[in-house]
């Protein structure tokens, strides 16, 4: 068992640092909505991890990849999520303009911002962040595919399954908090450079394409 979770976790650090639309709404959310906003979408990615590994530990996840119907309904709603974050990063990029030669507010304190110290969260605080994480990964069929195919051949032969199927998510889970927390806190100090106007404007048109691209990806390869 220790040899199969220590390969497991060499196996689930690639894929968690592996850039995707993960990463892409963590740094958009740290970058708009402040650093406890973005840990929030991490834990959400993470919860979706569970959601994954329950439906897989189930047989839910196989029966969605024996239909093609249910597995191209589920992509053509990731990849219409993913273009609608993009298109509301691209927005805002748009939108932030006029403010180039605008010098950025220093600290939290002179803007009134909450106290990690990053921009005024948006409507539904924490929770909106968490929640638009968790889809993420919910909509996102290709996590269940991959659980569904890598998990078994890291469960000892007469071990549990669903209880080694949920500890294997959990450290795969564990890994993505640590890995988009670090990206979260790496973003909060570099805030002052971060959130001058011209360099938020392009790492907003940046972010917002990058997830247009994946979401166009996923449309494009279901329509396949």
């Amino acid at each position: 068992m220790l040899t199969s979770l220590i390969g497991f976790t060499v196996v689930a650090a690639l894929l968690t640092v592996s850039p995707g639309p993960d990463f892409a709404v963590v740094l958009r959310t740290a970058l708009g909505s402040g650093r406890r906003a973005a840990l929030c979408a991490a834990l959400g990615i993470a919860a979706g991890c569970f959601v994954w590994g329950l439906a897989g530990a189930v047989g839910l996840t196989a029966m969605l990849a024996a239909s093609k119907a249910a597995y191209g309904a589920l992509r053509i709603a990731g990849a219409v999520y993913l273009v609608w974050l993009g298109v509301q990063a691209l927005r805002s990029a748009r939108a932030r303009r006029g403010t180039d030669g605008v010098a950025a507010v220093p600290d939290a304190a002179a803007a009134g911002a909450p106290g990690d110290g990053a921009a005024p969260a948006v409507p539904g605080g924490p929770w909106r962040a968490f929640r638009g994480g968790l889809l993420t990964n919910i909509l996102n069929p290709k996590v269940g595919v991959v659980y569904l195919s890598l998990l078994p051949q890291f469960i000892p032969h007469g071990a549990p399954v669903v209880a080694t199927t949920m500890l294997l998510v959990t450290v795969h889970a564990v890994l993505g908090v640590l890995w988009l927390g670090g990206v979260t806190l790496a973003v909060h100090r570099a805030r002052a450079v971060l959130q001058r106007p011209r360099v938020r404007r392009r790492l907003d048109q940046a972010t917002g394409g990058v997830l247009v691209a994946l979401g166009a990806a996923v449309g494009f390869e279901v329509a396949g």
